[in-house]
């Protein structure tokens, strides 16, 4: 059986696409059973098609930009085709970290599902039952109905809302079974994680001081209020107006855990200095990343 992991990205978050597949391979025993791939969003026509144009998320008729953070989500439903729907494949988002080693879990029994992953958390996992496309466990063979591209042309003839598609809501529950949350842990890292999600994107590490570059969402079923306030400043200001700057993450160990790992990169030529200027010039990295580096010291063998 042929294995897979995927990481999707667009531009603006390549260098932690680049340091989660240099993650995946610096703490696996098995890297000889296992291809890693980088699906890019610029890779794919399809998207340039309905730039600016309306689709529909969560019951809101919103534009879609291609520069937008999260442009690249879709692509996360691309790994079975590009394996000609068989074996198996792991697929997570570029702001997860491998800690431990992504064989077990590429390797492990799926009980005939067809699908592994995990609830999301807050309100969206609890009041929706929104599963956590963000990492998901695969079997290629059972999931010949995932078309990308017919399913993203359907969101803008608004025949497909994006928020069921993204929360696996249009699959058979029957199909879908649970991972460990430390396989797709949430801002938390400790002894358990196996992959560390920096999820909340206002304070991933690598972006601690730029310019909130993401739109937030427009529908809270909780407090709709919230969501009316973001649609007038969306209309009335801009699509990033008011939203503010990136935070610094809270737990220190979080950022020092990506650090130590894109020094690594840097010093392997993974991730040149020439390009990470680059992307802190286009805003995509932190302006200050060099000096983070500088002090953040070495991971000594696998992390503790």
């Amino acid at each position: 059986m042929e294995y897979g992991v995927f990481i999707h990205t667009n531009h603006k978050q390549i260098v932690g696409a680049l340091v989660a597949e240099y993650a995946l391979r610096r703490n696996s025993k098995h890297n000889d059973k296992f291809s890693v791939r980088i699906i890019r969003h610029a890779d794919y026509p399809f998207f340039k098609r309905y730039e600016g144009q309306l689709y529909l998320r969560d019951g809101v008729k919103r534009p879609w930009y291609n520069d937008d953070l999260q442009s690249f989500t879709p692509l996360r439903f691309m790994p079975p085709a590009l394996m000609g729907y068989e074996g198996r494949a792991v697929v997570i988002d570029p702001d997860i970290f491998a800690i431990g080693d992504v064989w077990e879990l590429l390797s492990r029994d799926m009980q005939g599902k067809a699908i592994l992953c995990r609830r999301r958390a807050g309100p969206k996992g609890i009041v929706d039952r929104c599963f956590a496309s963000s990492v998901m466990l695969l079997d290629n063979a059972k999931l010949r109905h995932w078309d990308v591209e017919d399913k993203f042309d359907r969101l803008f003839s608004f025949e497909q809302d994006y928020q069921p598609w993204i929360c696996l809501k249009d699959e058979p529950r029957e199909t879908i079974g649970l991972l460990e949350n430390e396989w797709n842990d949430f801002d938390r890292l400790d002894g358990h994680t196996k992959m560390i999600h920096n999820t909340r994107r206002r304070t991933q590490p690598w972006k601690a001081g730029l310019p909130i570059d993401w739109r937030p969402a427009e529908r809270f079923r909780l407090f709709p209020p919230f969501g009316w306030a973001m649609r007038f400043r969306r209309r009335v200001f801009g699509e990033y107006a008011l939203l503010g700057r990136y935070k610094p993450h809270p737990d220190p160990r979080q950022e020092q855990l990506f650090f130590g790992l894109l020094k690594e990169c840097v010093e392997k030529g993974i991730v040149s200095e020439s390009m990470l200027r680059e992307q802190m010039a286009k805003n995509h990295v932190r302006h200050d990343a060099f000096e983070v580096i500088d002090r953040t010291p070495r991971i000594a063998g696998a992390w503790q």
